[in-house]
């Protein structure tokens, strides 16, 4: 139900509106932060779908060092998740790196080992636009969820994590997380989404996305040569509407011209960071998710996070006081709408709710 790359990126939207827009006129300069970078290989990969891949190709960044406990394992793990169309390295841009990562921030590098997955489908992962277009198997939630459990502990021999949070798609994720693997996480925090099928108006715009660009006689069914850039056009157009925050674009932009040249600016970058086949896997693996019947497997403590002016998870939803009565280790908060959110992509400006992951980091303390 939701999605997002994120609003610097490009749009921000659920399980994606995968397209950050790029948010905010004056967004802050990004610091250089000292990463790492690695692949892991899955092989023989079977999916959901009966599909099968000889290897999977997972690229991941990390901040950090491992701490090892007495019994030599690692005890301060960090998974955060990105939504639809972006990556990991969407975690390292200033409203998110600069209030966490730093020394006595809640997540300081000197304390915690961050990992930064790309999904399959995104980023330097394996994807359709390798190769395989329109061949790739068609991969969904509940397969990029098994290939992160096999990245982290496989590839980098985790056998529990301290925290495993998301945004948007990867928010979504963390409820999957929560009832595919209730004892591997020591915490949850889930920002932007709701814990039901992707159905009603959130499905519509995303088929719309797909049907956008399928519709588009330059996509020659995953075949294209070239970018089929009114298809493109048609998805972009739909996400910067998903993430857009009306408050804040208002006083952003509060004349016609400034508002008509930020909407097109924010088009032109995001079909500029799209292939064609990889938007519509990203958009199409939300089909399946639907952790409603099984909400009562999830164990660990859980800090959900959702914004009042996200347009992909309105506020009037009822499904959070109705989920907090099966998740009773789950706490949830409604950030308000100001001039300052930024709708669905307020998931990712950490300072709307860093105290809630304080608060949480504390309350799952062992």
């Amino acid at each position: 139900m939701q999605m997002i790359s994120l609003a610097i990126a490009l749009l921000a939207m659920q399980a994606t509106p995968a397209a950050a827009a790029p948010t905010s006129a004056a967004a802050p300069a990004a610091k250089q932060w000292p990463t790492r970078e690695g692949d892991f290989t899955v092989r023989n990969f079977r999916f959901r779908s009966g599909e099968t891949l000889p290897e999977v190709r997972l690229h991941y960044t990390t901040l950090g060092s491992p701490h090892r406990n007495a019994q030599g394992e690692i005890d301060n793990a960090v998974m955060v998740i990105h939504g639809t169309g972006g990556s990991g390295k969407q975690f390292l841009r200033p409203q998110f790196a600069d209030e966490l990562y730093g020394p006595g921030q809640p997540l300081d590098i000197n304390r915690y080992y961050i990992i930064l997955p790309d999904n399959v489908g995104h980023g330097g992962s394996s994807k359709p636009s390798d190769g395989l277009r329109m061949k790739f198997p068609h991969y969904d939630y509940d397969d990029m969820v098994e290939l992160q459990h096999r990245l982290l502990t496989e590839g980098l021999g985790i056998k529990r994590m301290r925290l495993i949070m998301g945004t948007s798609m990867g928010c979504m994720q963390g409820f999957v997380w929560g009832e595919m693997y209730p004892d591997y996480m020591q915490a949850l925090m889930p920002l932007a989404c709701e814990p039901i099928e992707i159905a009603g108006l959130n499905r519509m715009w995303r088929q719309l996305i797909v049907d956008g660009i399928e519709s588009d006689p330059a996509w020659m069914n995953g075949n294209y040569t070239t970018q089929p850039l009114q298809g493109l056009r048609t998805a972009g157009s739909i996400s910067v509407i998903a993430g857009g925050a009306p408050l804040n674009f208002q006083k952003l932009y509060p004349d016609k011209d400034a508002a008509i040249a930020e909407v097109r600016k924010r088009v032109e970058a995001d079909i500029a960071s799209r292939d064609a086949n990889d938007m519509i896997y990203q958009f199409e693996s939300s089909k399946t998710y639907n952790p409603w019947p099984n909400l009562e497997k999830i164990k660990a403590p859980m800090t959900w996070i959702n914004s009042a002016d996200d347009f992909i998870n309105p506020r009037n939803f009822t499904f959070p006081q109705e989920a907090l009565k099966r998740m009773p280790n789950t706490r949830f908060r409604l950030i308000p709408e100001s001039t300052e959110t930024h709708g669905h992509g307020t998931h990712t400006w950490a300072k709307f709710w860093k105290q809630d992951l304080i608060d949480l980091l504390a309350r799952s303390e062992r």
